[in-house]
């Protein structure tokens, strides 16, 4: 009996650290490991992510669908090493669809430019406001070597589950205020 209230006890403590934690510390933490599976798992990525003007770093992106779909997830702007505000990412679909899948997403902005047309509109439909590359990286190549050819590139990586026709075309990209 006294294990199961020791048990208790332990679960109790660390349900309550958690508790404590605020909602902007909890997804600073998620984007930070979401980089750091990045860079461990892309050959080059940690310096590209070093050259870009700023990125997105949504760290758990939910998308479901049979049939009707939709896609979420929150995410933190990074520019210059430092968290310069948090977004949410959603998307609605209607379709040949089945599936649940969990992935992180990384919208990196390659020149000035973009970041700030990104900045000055408060956010972005993909797939609608210009041609953005989708990456779909695979952990063999290098990003070092990539050339892209445009402003913005969006990588999906740590992919979970199974989705049938996986995008991010249609996604709206609005700033969040996390208090």
């Amino acid at each position: 009996m006294r294990i199961i209230v020791k048990l208790f006890m332990v679960l109790s403590l660390l349900f309550l650290a958690g508790a404590f934690a605020s909602e902007k510390e909890i997804l600073e933490a998620e984007a930070n490991l979401a980089v750091k599976k990045f860079n461990d798992r892309v050959e080059g990525g940690e310096d590209f992510l070093s050259k870009v003007k700023g990125y997105l770093v949504f760290p758990s992106v939910m998308r479901g669908g049979l049939v009707f779909g939709g896609e979420f997830g929150k995410g933190v702007l990074i520019i210059d090493n430092q968290t310069e505000g948090y977004f949410n990412m959603v998307s609605g679909s209607v379709g040949l669809q089945i599936g649940v899948q969990k992935r992180a997403i990384i919208i990196a902005f390659v020149s000035q430019r973009a970041l700030d047309s990104f900045l000055a509109t408060n956010g972005f439909t993909v797939g609608v406001d210009g041609s953005l590359n989708f990456a779909h990286w695979g952990t063999s190549r290098d990003l070092s070597t990539a050339m892209f050819g445009r402003d913005v590139v969006v990588f999906a990586f740590d992919e979970t589950g199974i989705m049938g026709g996986v995008s991010v075309d249609g996604s709206k990209i609005t700033r969040i205020n996390l208090d």
